[in-house]
């Protein structure tokens, strides 16, 4: 396992190299500024990456609408880094700087990055669970490095090289749509089955199209915005219900025969967990992949007396697993040609316009954005 970034680590800096680069830095909520600050220094197994692209997630923006719930406010434990914090995880770019110790990776590869790091030594990382690692830490929230900047450092070994057929607008697609397709996997999804998808923010669409590619018959989503629902339609989706002007329940129930098999919930609000739990059949499975800022209440009779089963999903496979799992299947998966992500990327901005023109441009309630690309 590789050893941790550390941000104060400087034992394989270079002084006279240390040079400063632009960077969006987050202090505190509602509050991202892009600032000058030194690189990153380079450890020995550690790979340095020019940014090309990186993608604003839904993890990003609720951390600076409502945080910080993940980036530590004094120095984290592994690796030292604490606010203000450079934000951005799903990120591509060109390698520029290699460590001493590193081998299968060399300056001018284009690649892609599985951002986060397991401590390898619970009992969670024993068994090979990396994504559950309790003390597991993220490039763009605990590492003191992140990609809206014009360089990230990294561990080798959590380090994709994408082939030349794959762009590097989609090499930073490749962490979102790994979560898509570990949650479906995680649903048991067979197929034929009848799924339903509650919210369909970027990590709601990448599980429909994750759906259609794993066999569903019928796929309904709910989702109150109106671009994002016509973008679920062009992605597979049978059915794109407006939870505002019908009932989402009613409807699904009602076209199932008393639910769907599969539900999927991806917008961390009472309403719609309650929602996917009473759109599914009896002995029906919810696979919860939203984080959500305040507590959810549901009703238990829903699941006990239907033997429904909530079960949640995080992330995917983390390095070496992601290597034979989800991150790599979606590499192979763009090469080939079988995704097509033009419907996911609805706006590309320079780094200097992150704030306006890209976190407060995706929550506005009516944004017709689906994901932004910044351009470092």
């Amino acid at each position: 396992m590789s050893r941790c970034i550390d941000s104060n680590d400087s034992r394989s800096a270079n002084p006279e190299t240390t040079r400063l680069m632009k960077a969006a830095r987050f202090h505190g909520t509602e509050e991202v500024h892009v600032e000058d600050v030194d690189q990153s220094p380079l450890g020995d197994s550690d790979v340095r990456i020019d940014i090309e692209v990186c993608g604003i997630c839904g993890s990003d923006l609720h951390e600076y609408r409502a945080g910080p719930h993940f980036t530590p406010e004094e120095p984290h434990p592994r690796t030292g880094a604490q606010l203000p914090m450079t934000m951005g995880h799903e990120l591509s770019g060109v390698v520029s700087e290699v460590g001493s110790a590193v081998s299968g990776v060399a300056v001018g590869d284009r690649v892609t990055v599985e951002p986060n790091i397991p401590c390898g030594e619970c009992r969670y990382c024993e068994d090979g669970d990396y994504n559950l690692c309790p003390d597991s830490v993220a490039i763009g929230f605990h590492t003191g490095s992140g990609g809206f900047a014009e360089n990230v450092v990294a561990p080798v070994d959590h380090v994709h090289t994408l082939p030349d057929s794959v762009s590097l607008e989609d090499g930073s697609l490749v962490e979102p749509l790994a979560v898509g397709l570990h949650a479906v996997r995680q649903s048991g999804l067979q197929v034929g089955d009848t799924a339903c998808v509650v919210g369909c923010g970027p990590i709601g669409l990448t599980v429909v199209r994750a759906a259609v590619d794993a066999g569903a018959k019928r796929i309904f989503v709910s989702e109150p915005n109106d671009a994002r629902r016509a973008v679920a339609r062009e992605l597979g989706a049978d059915v794109a219900i407006d939870p505002i002007d019908e009932d989402a329940v009613d409807v699904i129930t009602s076209a199932t025969s008393g639910g769907v098999d599969v539900a999927f919930e991806f917008a961390g609000i009472g309403p719609a967990f309650n929602t996917a739990v009473q759109s599914t059949k009896r002995g029906g499975t919810i696979t919860v992949g939203s984080v959500s800022d305040d507590p959810i209440t549901t009703d238990l009779n829903d699941v006990v007396t239907t033997e429904r089963t909530v079960i949640g999903t995080n992330c995917y496979g983390f390095p070496p697993q992601s290597f034979r799992t989800e991150f790599d299947a979606i590499i192979q998966s763009l090469a080939a040609g079988d995704i097509d992500t033009d419907p996911f990327v609805t706006g590309q901005i320079e780094l200097d316009d992150i704030v306006e023109d890209g976190f407060e441009a995706l929550l506005d309630p009516e944004t017709s954005h689906v994901k932004i690309l910044v351009k470092p």
